[in-house]
C-alpha cells in the first residue's frame, strides 16, 4: 500500500506548479527592464533614467495604498536661491530694482545705503558668519574661460549671476542651502575665497583679504538640526559660528533678541521659504582649551563615540547670540501639482514627512495642491498644546479626543462600494503635526495612554485627505511609516525621498523610491527603485505597477487552472484502469507540458499583456482603485478558473473516451490503444489552454505570436520527431513509435480535436460576445476597446504600446 501511495505521489504531483516559481521569477527580473528602458523616465538634465534595484516588488506597485514623501528635494526641486536676510530686525531683500525694508520699499544697493539698516558691526559679523559657517568648497573657473558651474555632490546647479561679479568660480557642497548662503554674502560684498591648509579666506566689502584658522566643525545632524564652527583671527580671537533651525536655535540664545527674528522667521516660512538662524559666541581661551579636549577625546573613544560628540556639541552651543536670519526659495518639482492631484485620485494617500518648519511645509502642500483652500486642517503642534494654560499632556489628550470625534466619528456614513478614504475626502480633512508632539504621542508616562494616542492618532490621520508631519528627525519618519504599516489590514506603504535622512522611511516601507537628487546618493542606493524627478512616481504606479500587477495575477491563475486541465483527465484515468497508477500521458509528455508547450507563451503574455493602453490609464487614476487590495486575486476569481480547469478537464476525459467507445476508429479496422487514448486528451489539451491564452490577450505583438503558434508547432514537431526514433537506446522506453502519426491518419480523430476545442472554448466565446458593458465602466469600455473590427475573435496588431483590446470589464 506505501508503494501505490508513492507511486501516485509522483504521477501526481504535476497538480503543484512547480514551474511557476521559475517562471514568476523570470517574469519578475525581465519585467524590470521595462521599467529601465523607459524612454519617459530619463531625465537630460542629469542624463540618467530609472534604476531598479530589486525586481520582487514589481506587483507591489500596483498596490500601494499609502505614500509617504520628503519635501525638499522630493516635492521640491532642492535648487536653492537666496531671497532675503533679516540682520538685528531689520530685513534686507536683494532684487534687481528694489528692496523692500519691513514695508518701506527703498533703492537697492550696498547693505550699508539701506535706510534703517543694522549697524555696520552687525552686517559684516553676519556676512563673515555666512561665509564662514559651512563646508562648501571652491572650484576656480578653466583656463578656457568657460563658466564654472556650481556642483552638489558632483551634479551641476545652474550658478546665479553675482553683484558684484568678483571672480568666475564654483562651489561644491554636500547641501544646496550652503551653496545658496555663500552667494547671498557674495551679493552683499562678503565673498568666500576658499579653505588652504586650516585657514578660510574671505574677501570683504573694502577688497580686503581676511584670514581664519580653521579649529573644529561641528557637523550638521538631522537630530541636532544645526552646524558649527570654530575659527581663529588674526588678532587671536576665537569665535563659534553657528546655523541652523529656529527651533534648535532659539533655546540656545538669549531670550530677550529671539522676538525681534522670530517675526521675519515665521513670516517667510509662511511664504514657502526655507528659513535659517545664524548665532555666533566669543570664546575664552578656557572655554576653547575645554572644548578642545572634549572634542579630541570624544573622536578618539570606541564606545558611543557619538554620543560623547553630542554632549560636547550642546556644552558648546550655549549661550549664543542670535545675529540674524536666512529665506531661501526652493521651487516646487515640475508637475508636482499634477502627480500628487494623479496619486490622490487613484486612491492613494500622501503624508509628507519633513524636518522643515511647519508654516514652510505647510506653504508647500498647499502650492502641490495636499491642501486644498476649503481643507480644514486640524493641528497638533506645540502651539496648540501650550494654548489654554494646561499640562500639554491634558491638552493633548483633549485635542485627540477633539480631532478623533470630528473626523472620525462625526464623518458621514460610507456608501457601498466607496472605500473610508474616498467617502471623507469630500468633507477635506488635513492632519498637521510636528515632531515634539509626535514623542509624546508615541512616549506618553504610561502605556495605556501610549496605546490609546497611538490609536487615535492613527484614526485621524486615516481619516484625513492629506497629513503633514514636520520637524520630524529620520528615526521618527521610520516610526510613523512602522505603524501605518502594522496597522489593521496591513497596508501597502510606499517611501519616497531624496537624501540620507529619507534612507530609514524607505527602508520601512514595503517599497522605496529614491530620488536621484542633490543630495548624494544614499537614498538611491537603499532604495527599491530610483527614478530622476517626482512626476515619474505617477508612470511608475499607475501605469507600470497597474499592468505588472494584472500580468503577475493572470500568470498565478492561468497556471493554475492549466495544470488542473493537465491532472484531471490522469486522476479519471485511474477509475478506469484499476488503480493500476497506469499513466495516460507518456513521460516525455509530462516532463515537457510545463517547460517547452505551455511555459513560453505565458511567459510573453505576463511580460507584454496591456489590457488597457498606458495613455489610457495615465489619463484615468481612477482605474488604479479597481485593483487595490488584492482585487485580481481574490476567491472569486480562484473559483472561477478553478471552475473552468474542471470543466475543461472533464471535457477532455469524457469527450475522447466517447470517441472510444467504437472501436474500430481506423480504415483499416484496427483500434487505437492505450497511448493513442492519452495521446489525443493531450493534443485537444495542448492546443486549448494556448488558445484560451490567446483569447485573454488583448495586446498583441509579435513575440505573442511567435511564442502562441511556435509553440503549437513545436509540439506537433516534438510529437512526430518523437514518435519517429528508433535508435537502440530509446527502443526501451519507446511507447508512442509513430502513435501520434498514426492518430492523425484517422478522421475520427480529427473530428474530436476539433470539437473538443471548439466545446471547451465555446461558452467563454459565448460570454465575451454576448455580453455586454453596464453600469458607470460602459463609457470607458468604448475607450478601451478599438474604434472598429471589435467582432473579431483574435485582434492582431504590430503596433507594440498605441493599442489596447477588452473583452470583459
Amino acid at each position: 500500500m506505501f508503494t501505490d501511495f508513492l507511486s501516485f505521489m509522483v504521477l501526481f504531483n504535476f497538480i503543484i506548479p512547480v514551474s511557476m516559481y521559475v517562471t514568476v521569477e523570470m517574469q519578475k527580473f525581465l519585467g524590470s527592464f521595462f521599467i529601465t528602458w523607459d524612454k519617459d523616465f530619463f531625465d537630460p538634465e542629469i542624463k540618467e533614467g530609472a534604476l531598479v534595484n530589486t525586481s520582487d516588488l514589481n506587483e507591489e506597485l500596483g498596490q500601494v495604498e499609502y505614500i509617504f514623501t520628503d519635501k525638499t528635494g522630493t516635492l521640491t526641486q532642492n535648487n536653492m536661491e537666496f531671497i532675503e536676510c533679516c540682520i538685528d530686525g531689520f530685513q534686507y531683500r536683494h532684487q534687481e530694482d528694489s528692496s523692500e525694508l519691513d514695508g518701506v520699499c527703498v533703492t537697492d544697493g550696498p547693505v550699508n545705503k539701506v535706510q534703517q539698516k543694522a549697524g555696520t558691526e552687525r552686517e559684516e559679523l553676519f556676512l563673515r558668519a555666512l561665509c564662514l559657517c559651512h563646508t562648501v568648497q571652491v572650484k576656480e573657473s578653466t583656463k578656457n574661460g568657460r563658466d564654472q558651474i556650481d556642483q552638489v555632490d558632483g551634479l551641476g546647479a545652474d550658478e546665479e549671476v553675482l553683484h558684484p561679479p568678483q571672480k568666475e568660480r564654483g562651489f561644491i557642497a554636500s547641501s544646496p542651502d550652503e551653496i545658496a548662503l555663500v552667494q547671498g554674502a557674495m551679493r552683499y560684498g562678503f565673498t568666500f575665497l576658499g579653505l588652504e591648509s586650516k585657514n578660510m579666506k574671505i574677501l570683504n566689502r573694502n577688497k580686503d583679504v581676511e584670514t581664519y584658522e580653521l579649529l573644529h566643525v561641528l557637523n550638521f545632524d538631522p537630530v541636532r538640526r544645526r552646524m558649527s564652527v570654530m575659527v581663529r583671527s588674526k588678532t587671536g580671537d576665537i569665535l563659534l559660528f553657528c546655523k541652523g533651525a529656529d527651533s534648535s536655535i532659539f533655546p540656545r540664545v538669549r531670550q530677550e533678541e529671539v522676538e525681534r527674528i522670530r517675526m521675519h522667521v515665521e513670516r517667510n516660512a509662511t511664504d514657502g521659504y526655507r528659513t535659517l538662524c545664524v548665532a555666533y559666541k566669543h570664546l575664552s581661551a578656557e572655554e576653547y582649551a575645554n572644548a578642545d579636549a572634549g572634542l579630541r577625546e570624544a573622536k578618539l573613544a570606541l564606545q558611543d563615540r557619538e554620543e560623547k560628540l553630542m554632549d560636547v556639541y550642546n556644552q558648546v552651543e550655549t549661550e549664543m547670540t542670535l545675529i540674524g536670519a536666512t529665506a531661501v526659495e526652493d521651487q516646487l518639482q515640475d508637475e508636482a501639482a499634477q502627480t500628487m492631484e494623479a496619486l490622490q485620485v487613484a486612491g492613494m494617500k500622501v503624508w509628507v514627512l519633513t524636518g522643515d518648519k511647519m508654516e514652510t511645509a505647510k506653504s508647500t502642500c498647499y502650492a502641490c495642491g495636499l491642501f486644498k483652500k476649503n481643507t480644514e486642517l486640524l493641528e497638533l503642534t506645540l502651539r496648540t498644546l501650550e494654548d489654554g494654560g494646561r499640562r500639554r499632556e491634558e491638552r493633548l489628550h483633549d485635542l485627540l479626543l477633539e480631532y478623533h470625534k470630528k473626523a472620525v466619528q462625526d464623518a458621514p456614513p460610507v456608501k457601498l462600494g466607496i472605500t473610508r478614504s474616498w467617502s471623507v475626502a469630500s468633507h477635506g480633512f488635513g492632519f498637521i503635526i510636528d515632531g515634539a508632539s509626535l514623542s509624546m504621542v508615541f512616549s506618553s508616562s504610561s502605556e495605556s495612554n501610549s496605546s490609546l494616542y497611538k490609536n487615535l492618532f492613527l484614526q485621524i490621520c486615516q481619516n484625513c485627505t492629506a497629513v503633514l508631519c514636520c520637524r520630524m528627525a529620520p528615526l521618527q519618519k521610520a516610526q510613523i511609516v512602522r505603524l501605518v504599516k502594522n496597522s489593521k489590514g496591513s497596508p501597502i506603504t510606499l517611501s519616497i525621498g531624496d537624501g540620507a535622512n529619507d534612507v530609514s522611511m524607505i527602508l520601512e516601507a514595503h517599497v522605496g523610491i529614491g530620488i536621484k537628487g542633490k543630495e548624494g546618493r544614499q537614498a538611491v542606493k537603499n532604495s527599491d527603485y530610483a527614478i530622476p524627478k517626482l512626476k515619474h512616481l505617477k508612470k511608475l504606479l499607475l501605469a507600470h505597477g497597474h499592468l505588472y500587477y494584472v500580468r503577475i495575477a493572470h500568470l498565478v491563475q492561468y497556471f493554475f487552472y492549466k495544470n488542473l486541465c493537465f491532472i484531471l483527465p490522469q486522476f479519471l484515468y485511474q477509475f478506469f484502469c484499476g488503480f493500476s497508477q497506469q499513466p495516460l500521458y507518456d513521460a516525455a509528455y509530462l516532463t515537457m507540458y510545463n517547460i517547452c508547450f505551455t511555459s513560453m507563451p505565458i511567459l510573453a503574455y505576463s511580460l507584454l499583456e496591456q489590457h488597457i493602453c498606458i495613455e489610457v490609464l495615465l489619463d484615468n487614476s481612477t482605474l488604479y482603485r479597481e485593483i487595490a487590495k488584492n482585487a485580481m486575486l481574490r476567491w472569486k476569481l480562484f473559483l472561477y478558473w478553478t471552475a473552468l480547469g474542471l470543466f475543461h478537464g472533464l471535457v477532455f476525459f469524457f469527450g475522447v473516451r466517447f470517441l472510444f467507445s467504437n472501436p474500430a476508429l481506423q480504415d483499416n479496422g484496427q483500434v487505437f490503444g492505450n497511448w493513442s487514448y492519452g495521446t489525443i486528451v493531450f493534443t485537444v489539451l495542448v492546443f486549448t489552454v494556448t488558445l484560451k491564452l490567446a483569447l485573454v490577450t488583448r495586446h498583441w505583438t509579435w513575440i505573442n505570436h511567435f511564442v502562441i503558434w511556435g509553440s503549437l508547432a513545436f509540439y506537433v514537431f516534438f510529437s512526430f520527431f518523437w514518435g519517429g526514433i528508433i535508435c537502440r537506446p530509446f527502443l526501451s522506453h519507446q511507447r508512442l513509435y509513430f502513435v501520434f502519426a498514426n492518430m492523425l491518419s484517422s478522421v475520427s480523430a480529427w473530428l474530436v480535436i476539433i470539437l473538443l476545442i471548439l466545446l471547451s472554448l465555446l461558452p467563454e466565446i459565448l460570454l465575451v460576445v454576448l455580453r455586454k458593458p453596464r453600469g458607470p465602466h460602459a463609457r470607458q469600455m468604448k475607450r478601451r476597446l478599438p474604434s472598429s473590427g471589435t467582432s473579431t475573435i483574435f485582434m492582431l496588431s504590430q503596433t507594440a504600446s498605441t493599442h489596447s483590446f477588452s473583452w470583459s470589464d
